[in-house]
């Protein structure tokens, strides 16, 4: 079974879909793995990382986006014959074991979420809005992952900013979540109701689901070079509240081929590779393999749950 992994923050433009992207072509060109990159942003920005837009087009032309997946999870009862296997591009960018699941600019009706719920609980004998919604909420990107998490090693979640239904329903399908940053205040404010957010979360599900979801790390994107010594101290703020093994090591520099790749409709390991932004997210590569590759040999020695913070 594939590890899902949420990569998440609630402020945008900390370089989310950028970490997403690059670090899922690195591994499976770079490590040989197996990796699903899932579109949660109704943005498409991983999407159009990944495939050009003619490519999206004729994907929701055919129905073959993210959106049938979920409109099918929330009329059960409509006939629909795709699967996420029918939705799901291989290949992309010409990366053997690299797959999308690609998003959508429209992947759901609040609406209609709302008058099911509403419907569901109302058939129910003691009748409980917050119960059936924090059952939907478990299930929903879950169910929609179940049938092909054992074709991968690793499922990446690129979850949209802020605490829409998506990204909640994506953490809560997740085993580690991923949170780049960069070395700005309102970042830091987006790591910190963040986390507020995850432990509220884990006590509204813990009487559906264990819900051991880790931090797996802490990213600092577009980091390197002279930084001041005021961006020097907001990331020493952040480094005092986490302790080093939940700080990645290697750290994303400034790099205009990082930004330059989106025009090409690839990630900058492919479209860039000797660039210093490219080389950044191979090494931060090889670190994300380590701290799993950690987790494996903490949990194989015996251990049912593993608190990643204790790994040194």
């Amino acid at each position: 079974m594939g590890f899902v992994i949420a990569t998440v923050n609630m402020k945008g433009g900390v370089g989310k879909t950028t970490l997403t992207v690059n670090l899922a072509t690195c591994l499976a060109k770079q490590h040989q793995k197996r990796v699903l990159v899932v579109d949660l942003d109704t943005q498409i920005s991983a999407t159009l990382s990944l495939i050009a837009p003619q490519d999206f087009a004729k994907a929701r032309k055919a129905r073959r986006t993210l959106n049938q997946l979920i409109d099918k999870a929330i009329r059960p009862n409509r006939h629909a014959k795709l699967t996420i296997q029918d939705v799901i591009k291989s290949y992309v960018c010409s990366v053997k074991g690299l797959d999308l699941l690609p998003g959508d600019i429209d992947l759901y009706d609040e609406y209609l979420v709302s008058e099911m719920l509403h419907q569901e609980a109302s058939r129910e004998e003691t009748p409980n809005f917050n119960q059936v919604w924090n059952r939907f909420e478990r299930l929903l990107i879950k169910s929609i992952l179940e049938p092909v998490i054992d074709n991968y090693d690793f499922i990446i979640l690129d979850c949209a900013p802020g605490y829409n239904l998506l990204t909640r329903s994506g953490i809560v399908a997740s085993d580690f979540y991923l949170l780049p940053a960069r070395p700005e205040p309102l970042s830091v404010v987006g790591i910190q109701l963040l986390e507020r957010r995850i432990a509220k979360l884990k006590e509204s599900h813990k009487s559906g689901t264990s819900l051991d979801l880790q931090l797996l790390g802490i990213v600092f994107i577009l980091s390197g070079g002279l930084l001041g010594r005021y961006y020097k101290q907001v990331m020493n703020r952040v480094t005092e509240d986490f302790v080093p093994t939940q700080l990645f090591k290697n750290r994303i520099p400034m790099d205009v081929n990082v930004a330059k790749a989106v025009d090409s409709f690839m990630p900058a390991v492919i479209a860039s590779p000797n660039s210093s932004g490219a080389k950044a997210f191979m090494r931060l590569t090889e670190e994300f393999v380590e701290k799993i590759n950690a987790y494996q040999n903490e949990f194989k020695n015996g251990s049912s749950k593993m608190n990643l913070a204790n790994l040194e």
